[in-house]
């Protein structure tokens, strides 16, 4: 007889519970896939490639790589197909147990970019395990005394397969005493028992022998079978009857070993030792059982003795048998259903699945740094995780693109210099009470870019080098810092040489930065240099920054003082008698250095061998006693000692000869000079002749030069000067009362009482109307004269007078022109030199202007003549105040009246101003000349 149980009603919910199972996990994963158990090696699961919608040729170079969740490869991809195959053998009830959906989950991960596919492989069921029984035969006891419709449970059989391979119908042999009676359990499962048809008679048949099988509901169809052996007992017809069937008992999960769960209980209608009940696990119960739990055999009561987890199993059914001791004993039997509640005691698990470091600080907003999966084996809201970052502040997010998984995305812009790298704790926080939480700790250094410029240390430098350096002197260093790392911040430095070449001069070492002079420094020739040094990293694109550097020579008394006139050939003539004081002539002397080591005194080599005094800085001869005219005659050379205030002082000396003429011989050689003049009347007036078409012609080309210049300077525009080259005059205003000063390559010149004339010099005329340095180191328009084709100086205005100002102005930017004017000597041509004026007092005197460069506002005193100074040069000397280009001047324009004397005493005639001179001379007459003469004494009495 085969009975089959079915219930319709139960058939349909697991069928919609299954269904739902299956498509919620389908819709979880990005691919799904469905492959049998025990599949052979190599066996087709899907075409993963071209399903994800890739292609063949980007697998390698974004490393493709199939992950699986802490499990076997059971799974591979073939890179030359991008078919998904099986590796290795697959037991689904090993991997599953009885899990009604079995799946391998598994990720394909890409980089560059990071890209994660999530794929499901479920593992289809095959019908290859056939129902068993736990035990081959099993035997029952019956007294004969059971009444009819008695239940006896029998051994169920289990089949580790699920769903319909699973799905178990038994059948028993036909016989007249028992009927097969089939429980659905509360799992869904179905338990097989023995019903008493009617009562059993031992004296008729002791013993009964049936067979059950239990089919599954695969294809084919497998079956188990079972012995049972039934012995009919006499006596004893009272089995222990407990209180409830079914005890059904919730106990949280992690239980302490000896927690009772229940307390089962019987009883017995018998009386004596039958009405006695011991309680035990039914011999049904499989060991794993009761390795967890513990009944006691006189109380009934249940407790735990081992590990009770809610994720290896929630629910227990424990079969109870209490059992008398009559003889035979009888037996009742009650079954203990025991369901475990989740507790919160499985931390979150975080594993870092991919890592793209380091991150390049130009990196946009919402490039994928890492990803991160997580996940808890705890149920329900113990088993939500939630993910957070710290520490706060940082410029990350975390988001959810997957179930479990979060990917750490940048939101704000990175800069290396400020953080140059991150360390992030990554921590995940389930919902349990109380929270449980894991962290891990990611470390996410910043990739540099050049973007930052090479920094010196100061906006600008201002560098002092002493003259005559020696070539390749080491004279600064320049310091630039590049906040980059690596090449790019690896600075190297050069010269910018777009305005000026200034490799002659300055050099710069690439890596060091020391600047270098490439040649000496002169302080005559060059003052200062202002150049920018530039800095540059290697980074990709380079980035540059500059500086501007400015070099200021400093002077050194490198230049001894030049002496000019008189000449040695022609001496002094002093009509005698003179008085005490009296001026006989002067020493000219010019020193091209600056400040104190050009500031000039005079000595006599033997001040004590005759009657002769030098002015200590003005260089004027006088006598120290009166002269009488019994000393007519003598003729006397003075050796005058010429040094600066330099350190070493420098010195020159020079021969000034002296000639004493009584009043009579004057008187003779003056009657010989007049009657000379008489003869040569014709001769003299031809002579002016030529001198007035020379004036006219030198005016005319002035006038011409002037009109060039106007219309040059009209037309030209700005320039940009720091430096200035041989023979280029240029004129800097100094101050707002009308004080210049002007530069010109230095002309080594030699000049002296005795002997030729120096080097010629070119007389520079210069317009006041100059431009000023800009702060940039700009400069407007500088327009240079040059001197006329006949190579003769012009002649200077007569409106200028000496000043010290510009002295002191030396040691600033401009440079001083060295030239002079030229005039007609008994020698021939010979240098104009500035001198200081023969009305300047000596120290003595109190009236003495400070030293140049002293200190002393060089715009507040100037040199100055005093009103006695109107005599006329001698033979041999030069005008007092003759302005030599190269000495400072300040322009003022004078009230005197155009007949005065003193501008008739300034005019240059350029060869014939001893003749007008010797014109005056002879109308004044002797009584005019004795007044000149006192008054001369009179004025040279101050340097005295």
């Amino acid at each position: 007889m085969v009975v089959m149980w079915t219930n319709s009603l139960e058939t349909r919910r697991l069928l919609q519970l299954v269904l739902l199972h299956i498509a919620w996990k389908m819709g979880s994963g990005q691919l799904h896939y469905s492959v049998p158990e025990e599949s052979q090696h190599g066996t087709f699961v899907g075409r993963i490639v071209q399903d994800l919608g890739l292609e063949m040729n980007e697998l390698m170079p974004r490393m493709f790589r199939l992950e699986s969740q802490g499990q076997e490869d059971y799974f591979e991809v073939n890179m030359q197909n991008g078919v998904l195959f099986v590796n290795s053998r697959i037991d689904r009830e090993e991997l599953c147990i009885k899990s009604s959906v079995c799946a391998i989950h598994l990720e394909v991960i890409l980089d560059k970019p990071l890209r994660v596919f999530h794929v499901e492989v479920e593992i289809a069921d095959i019908n290859d395990n056939a129902p068993i029984f736990s035990v081959l035969e099993q035997t029952l006891l019956i007294p004969e005394s059971r009444l009819p419709h008695s239940p006896f449970p029998l051994e169920s059989a289990s089949d580790s397969d699920i769903g319909t391979n699973a799905l178990l119908t038994y059948k028993i042999v036909p016989n007249d005493y028992f009927r097969l009676s089939v429980v659905t359990n509360e799992d869904h499962s179905k338990s097989a028992g023995l019903e008493l048809k009617k009562p059993l008679d031992r004296e008729d048949i002791s013993v009964h022998h049936l067979l059950l099988t239990a089919n599954d509901g695969g294809k084919p169809e497998l079956t188990g079978t079972l012995q049972i052996v039934i012995n009919v007992l006499d006596v004893n017809d009272n089995a222990p009857l407990f209180n409830q069937s079914v005890y059904k008992v919730q106990l949280p999960e992690n239980p302490a070993n000896g927690t009772l769960i229940t307390t089962t209980s019987a009883t017995d209608l018998d009386e004596g030792m039958a009405k006695e009940v011991a309680y035990s696990f039914s011999t049904l119960v499989s060991a794993r059982v009761k390795h967890v739990f513990q009944i006691s055999e006189i109380t009934g009561e249940i407790k735990v003795v081992g590990l009770l987890d809610y994720e290896d199993n929630n629910l227990w059914e424990i079969q109870v048998v209490a059992e008398d001791k009559g003889n035979p004993p009888l037996a009742g039997h009650c079954k203990v259903v025991v369901e475990i509640i989740d507790a919160n005691d499985n931390a979150p698990e975080l594993s870092l699945k991919s890592l793209s470091v380091p991150v390049v600080e130009n990196s946009p907003p919402g490039t994928v740094v890492a990803l991160i999966s997580i996940s808890d084996r705890d149920s329900g809201v113990n088993g939500q995780v939630t993910c957070s970052l710290w520490p706060p502040g940082l410029p990350f997010k975390l988001v959810s693109n997957f179930k479990n998984y979060y990917s750490l995305v940048l939101v704000e812009p990175l800069d290396r210099e400020q953080v140059a790298q991150y360390e992030i704790v990554v921590t995940g926080r389930d919902g349990g009470t109380p929270s449980l939480s894991a962290s891990k700790s990611l470390v996410v250094p910043i990739g540099d870019v050049n973007d930052n410029t090479p920094t010196f240390a100061q906006p600008s430098y201002t560098i002092f080098v002493k003259e005559n350096n020696p070539p390749g002197a080491h004279i600064f260093t320049v310091s630039a810092s590049d906040p980059d790392v690596a090449e790019n911040a690896l600075v190297s430095y050069w010269l910018d040489e777009k305005l000026w070449p200034l490799s002659s001069y300055i050099s710069v070492h690439s890596e060091s930065g020391k600047l270098y002079a490439l040649q000496p420094l002169d302080y005559e020739e060059l003052k200062l240099l202002e150049f920018q040094v530039r800095a540059k990293d290697a980074g990709l694109p380079s980035l540059c920054g500059n500086v501007t550097v400015q070099v200021f020579v400093v002077d050194e008394n490198d230049n001894g003082p030049a002496v000019s006139g008189p000449s040695q050939d022609s001496p002094t003539l002093v009509k005698v008698p003179v008085a005490a004081g009296h001026v006989v002539g002067k020493i000219h002397a010019l020193d091209a250095d600056s400040g104190y080591n050009a500031w000039l005194r005079y000595e006599l080599h033997d001040a004590a061998s005759g009657p002769w005094r030098v002015g200590l800085y003005s260089g004027e001869i006088s006598t120290t006693r009166a002269l009488e005219e019994a000393e007519g005659g003598n003729s006397q050379s003075l050796l005058v000692l010429v040094k600066d205030h330099g350190k070493p002082v420098l010195s020159t000396s020079a021969t000034f000869s002296v000639s004493l003429v009584a009043s009579a011989q004057a008187a003779q050689s003056d009657a010989r000079l007049s009657g000379l003049g008489r003869n040569t009347k014709p001769l003299a007036d031809s002579a002016n002749l030529y001198l007035i078409i020379a004036i006219c012609s030198v005016s005319s080309l002035f006038l011409l030069v002037i009109l060039v210049y106007v219309v040059l300077r009209c037309q030209s525009q700005a320039k940009e000067a720091m430096m200035y080259g041989p023979g280029t005059a240029t004129l800097v205003c100094a101050s707002e009362v009308g004080s210049w000063s002007y530069s010109n390559r230095h002309s080594h010149i030699l000049a002296g009482v005795s002997g030729e004339a120096g080097a010629k010099s070119d007389l520079m005329v210069f317009s006041p109307n100059v431009p000023v340095f800009s702060s940039n180191g700009e400069v407007g328009n500088v327009k240079e004269l040059v001197p006329n084709s006949s190579g003769e100086p012009k002649p200077p205005n007569p409106d200028w007078r000496y000043s010290a100002s510009l002295r002191a102005g030396m040691q600033g930017a401009g440079h001083m022109e060295e030239a002079g004017g030229l005039r007609g000597g008994p020698g021939g041509p010979e240098q104009q030199w500035p001198t200081v004026s023969s009305a300047t007092t000596e120290p003595e005197a109190g009236e003495v202007s400070p030293p140049v460069g002293a200190g002393v506002n060089s715009n507040s005193w100037t040199f100055k003549y005093g009103p006695g100074n109107s005599k006329p040069p001698g033979p041999g000397e030069l005008p007092d105040k003759f302005i030599i280009p190269g000495s400072p001047a300040i322009i003022s324009i004078r009230q005197d009246p155009p007949n005065s004397q003193t501008d008739k005493s300034d005019f240059i005639t350029f060869g014939k101003k001893e003749e007008t001179k010797k014109k005056k001379k002879k109308k004044k007459g002797s009584k005019a000349q004795e007044r000149k003469e006192k008054g001369h004494s009179t004025t040279d009495h101050s340097d005295q």
